[in-house]
């Protein structure tokens, strides 16, 4: 029977977020002290990532330490060196003669515009992984929160026409099978809710949300206006990061084919999703308890990340000048 689930349902996982809610950006640490298997799958064109490589099937490197969600787009990938060093520090991580090196994966989102330019650095990762070590937080909180600080959704006509959105989560068992998946949705496209309805997203002159495509005509009308300056490439400014936690026992080949799997979660609920200008990207990291086939696995952890992603937005609070969905549902109201 399918039941909704929690991480305090995977005990091989430890979790907490550190933030800066006045600059507007933090990061979120997933730990697994004994080490866990663990796949990726990267679908935006301009993702900001670390040791990723490492994850590939092919490469030699079987548990992973730790996963970081992170905001400061690479300059977030600095808060992994601190979560690194945490962990050495309580012995956690192979051995290699006289030293212990912790295998630790990191995503960042782009939240430089949001809030202060600021970004989370090495003494945020280590706060963030001390927490989850310490087991200060016994619940993983949801919304305007760790890697979601700065997160916003609806970035189709720029900021000004934006909304703020968060850090969500959302998990299902099905048997002896977990699957949670954990996720700050900093799209540049809009967030519907699983009927279909747009709950989050790019905002008209009136403060509603259009339709993306409506968006997207729009920003090609003002792109082809002669009098509209000419946009520089340079770091992606959106990106969804996401991680999905279960006890599964699954290869590394296994991790990254149920990874691509959920990559449909983003698909469904976000549009338009995977475009140059995101760095969307999939984790999932599997501690390997109980045997399930990979299929229901991916099913299940998909179904989780859409749960994930619209818990994302409707948990989070309007901030730096930006409504959330709840404002808008308040003054329908």
């Amino acid at each position: 029977m399918l039941q909704t689930a929690s991480i305090a349902d995977l005990p091989a996982f430890l979790t907490a977020h550190a933030d800066d809610p006045r600059t507007g950006t933090g990061c979120t640490v997933l730990v697994a002290p004994a080490g866990a298997v663990c796949g990726v799958d990267v679908r935006g064109g301009g993702p900001a990532t670390r040791e990723t490589d490492l994850l590939k099937p092919e490469n030699m490197i079987e548990a992973v330490h730790a996963v970081v969600l992170s905001g400061g787009s690479a300059f977030g990938l600095a808060s992994s060196t601190g979560v690194m060093e945490e962990l050495a520090e309580r012995g956690i991580g192979f051995p290699v003669e006289s030293a212990l090196v912790p295998i630790v994966v990191s995503a960042c989102l782009f939240d430089l515009l949001v809030g202060e330019n600021a970004h989370p650095d090495a003494a945020m990762g280590r706060a963030a992984a001390k927490a989850a070590l310490d087991r200060d937080c016994q619940s993983l909180a949801e919304g305007n929160v760790g890697a979601g600080c700065g997160a916003t959704v609806g970035k189709i006509l720029g900021g000004e026409h934006a909304m703020k959105s968060g850090l969500g989560m959302y998990g299902l068992r099905l048997g002896e099978l977990v699957t949670v998946a954990v996720v700050a949705v900093n799209a540049l496209g809009n967030v519907r809710d699983a009927d279909g309805a747009w709950i989050a997203g790019c905002r008209d002159e009136e403060g509603g949300i259009m339709d993306p495509l409506a968006a997207l005509a729009a920003s090609q009308v003002a792109a082809d206006d002669a009098d509209a300056p000419s946009k520089e490439s340079g770091p992606c400014a959106n990106t969804t990061i996401g991680v999905v936690l279960t006890n599964a026992r699954l290869t590394k080949a296994q991790a990254t084919k149920v990874s691509s799997t959920v990559h449909d979660a983003y698909a469904r609920a976000i549009k338009p999703v995977h475009t140059s200008n995101d760095g969307d990207t999939v984790f999932t990291f599997a501690s390997c308890e109980t045997d399930a086939p990979v299929d229901v696995v991916a099913v299940l952890a998909t179904e989780a990340m859409q749960g994930a992603i619209e818990r994302a937005v409707l948990q989070a609070e309007g901030a730096f000048g930006l409504p959330a969905a709840r404002d808008l549902r308040a003054s329908a109201q």
